[in-house]
C-alpha cells in the first residue's frame, strides 16, 4: 500500500527512549524448503499478533530485503522490558516459533540463518531525517515532525538537553 509522500525535512520525535529490534533470517540452501519454510512463515504470524495487540509495546516495523538469500526486519519498541516479555511469554507466537527453530539448529540443520541484534537507545540519543518520503521506519511507528522542532542538524537532534548548542559537547555543526 502506498503511503502519501510528506513534502519538505520531517523528523521522528527524539523525547522517548526506543529499542531497535534487528531481525533476520538467510536462505543457505534454496532446495530445502522445508527446512527453512517454516522460519519464513513464523514473522508474519508473530507481526499479525503484535499489530493487533495495542498493548505489546511495539511500535512498528519495517521489512526490508537483502536480496533472495536474506530477509531481515527493523523493529521498533516503546522498552526493552515489552520485547523480552513477549520473546518469553509461553502463550505467545514467538516461544513455540524459538524453540523449533532451535531445535533444528542443535541438530546440525544448516539450511537456514538466523540473526537479530538489540539497541536500547535513550530519549534524546537518536536522531532521524525524512526528505520526500512517506513515513519510513522510527517516523511510521511513532510520528513524523517538521524537521525544525527538533533542530536543523544532527548534533542539535541529537542533544539531550533542551537549549544546548551543537558544538557544547564537542558536536561538529554538520548535518
Amino acid at each position: 500500500m502506498a503511503r502519501e509522500i510528506i513534502k519538505g525535512r520531517m523528523s521522528a520525535p527524539g523525547d522517548q527512549a526506543v529499542t531497535v529490534f534487528l531481525i533476520g533470517m538467510r536462505i543457505n540452501r534454496f532446495r530445502r524448503f522445508r527446512a527453512w519454510w517454516p522460519v519464513f512463515m513464523a514473522m508474519p504470524r508473530m507481526l499479525r499478533e503484535l499489530s493487533r495487540d495495542k498493548e505489546s509495546g511495539m511500535l512498528g516495523y519495517q521489512l526490508l530485503h537483502g536480496g533472495p538469500r536474506l530477509t531481515y526486519l527493523v523493529q521498533y519498541w516503546s522498552s526493552h522490558e515489552l520485547l523480552m516479555e513477549y520473546a518469553s511469554a509461553p502463550d505467545r507466537e514467538h516461544r513455540p516459533a524459538w524453540a523449533a527453530l532451535n531445535r533444528k539448529l542443535r541438530a546440525g540443520e544448516d539450511a537456514v540463518g538466523f540473526w537479530h541484534e538489540t539497541y536500547v537507545v535513550e530519549a534524546g540519543a537518536h536522531e532521524a531525517v525524512y526528505v520526500n518520503m512517506p513515513p519510513f521506519g522510527l517516523g511510521a511507528a511513532t510520528e513524523v515532525v517538521p524537521i525544525g522542532r527538533r533542530g536543523d542538524r544532527a548534533a542539535a537532534r541529537l542533544s539531550r538537553t533542551s537549549g544546548e548548542h551543537p558544538g557544547e559537547r564537542g558536536l561538529s555543526p554538520a548535518v
